[in-house]
């Protein structure tokens, strides 16, 4: 948190709306390369909940160029496998250890702990966070754009610069300016999101989707050092409470879980939220580019979405770094070539999990137990699940 927020200036290169991990990844591939911005965000100080918990071996291929890596690992736990069960019954083990990479896992670290190694990373190139400043207007003009804000007091500024990129989440006020629209839908379900410590019978050295006629759960571990037993639980409800409680997460694991020891000793943060999947139209519009949440949201299945906006973020930054380097502007249309469509790879993937693993009628759940027992004997079938889980193929 900024105690006494620097004044912005009237100019800079590039402004960034949005400092979580997408903005924060685009800042630090400008500051390495010396390009003038400013990152504005709309909070006080960084969110200091979990959120997303997931960061796959391919976003980790992507922040060792930043020598972020190794250091963000240290902070996790790491998940060599995915499970999927209905009740007591193993259904599909999916192994990350034969994927051809440095890191061949998934790493289980919550969202702030991510955006604290980023934020040190881009302190240390010399960038900072601006805060608070609510972005209300983006004005393009021939030559640039101008960023309309107010700060804590209420009180209205503007800055102009050469680009602008939105990673202000789902809600964007950049991409609405920009009038890109976003198109697709949302899910009929609510999802209850909570970490708790409690005691557990499945390894913690692997993440286990449970499939039942009342919806999908996932249970995965996460660091434990400060909250022995730590687990994030999301799952599908018809209407989840905006605050779980201990029975309620107790209920719900009897319920759909695996059955023996499941004891829920504390939630100690809980959140619901309804999933859209969602991709804004273009990626670009001019001198405004958005990434992250801003372009893409998709169903928590799988993980991906924090994980695909980072690598939104780092193949942008450098494509700017080069345009105001004095490259042509068309450039930037390599960015929407190249990531819209990752995005709409992942809208399609987490959408087709989210509907096998919401089923409700018997017969077709019997089918689908079926069809994925048998598939998943199969090791070409099993690895490639797993080179698309950990978003390999983005390379």
């Amino acid at each position: 948190m900024n105690a006494t927020p620097s004044p912005l200036p009237a100019t800079t290169s590039v402004v960034i709306v949005g400092a979580g991990p997408a903005g924060l990844t685009a800042a630090i591939t400008l500051a390495d390369a010396g390009v003038d911005f400013v990152l504005l965000d709309r909070l006080s100080e960084g969110a200091n909940t979990s959120r997303a918990a997931v960061v796959h071996a391919r976003t980790l291929e992507v922040l060792e160029q930043f020598g972020i890596a190794e250091e963000l690992v240290a902070t996790g736990d790491i998940v060599a496998r995915f499970t999927v069960h209905d009740g007591g019954k193993t259904l599909a083990t999916i192994d990350f250890d034969d994927l051809p990479t440095r890191y061949p896992y998934t790493l289980m670290t919550p969202q702030d702990t991510t955006e604290a190694v980023l934020l040190q990373r881009l302190r240390k190139a010399g960038g900072e966070v601006q805060r608070p400043y609510q972005v209300s207007r983006v004005v393009t003009e021939s030559d640039g754009v101008t960023v309309e804000y107010t700060d804590a007091a209420g009180t209205p500024g503007s800055i102009r610069a050469d680009y602008v990129i939105g990673s202000d989440g789902m809600h964007s006020v950049v991409r609405e300016q920009a009038g890109i629209g976003f198109t697709g839908a949302s899910y009929p379900e609510s999802f209850v999101l909570a970490d708790v410590r409690m005691d557990w019978p499945i390894a913690r050295d692997e993440v286990a989707l449970h499939l039942s006629p009342e919806g999908v759960t996932v249970v995965a571990p996460l660091p434990d050092e400060a909250e022995p037993n730590r687990y994030r639980v999301v799952a599908t409800l018809e209407t989840a409470p905006e605050h779980s409680t201990t029975a309620d997460v107790q209920a719900l694991l009897d319920a759909r879980g695996p059955g023996g020891t499941v004891r829920v000793h504390e939630v100690l943060w809980s959140s619901r939220f309804r999933v859209h999947h969602r991709v804004a139209d273009h990626y670009r519009n001019g001198r405004i580019l958005l990434a992250g949440d801003a372009a893409h949201v998709h169903s928590p299945a799988g993980g991906q979405g924090m994980n695909t906006g980072i690598q939104d973020a780092a193949t942008l930054g450098p494509l700017l770094v080069r345009v105001l380097a004095g490259e042509p502007d068309t450039l930037l249309d390599e960015y929407e070539s190249t990531r819209r469509p990752v995005a709409l790879g992942v809208v399609s993937f987490t959408d087709r999990m989210t509907k096998m693993a919401t089923l409700h009628q018997r017969p077709a759940r019997t089918a689908r137990n079926l069809i994925l027992t048998t598939l998943s004997r199969i090791p070409a079938f099993r690895y490639r699940l797993a080179y698309q889980l950990a978003e390999l193929a983005n390379r």
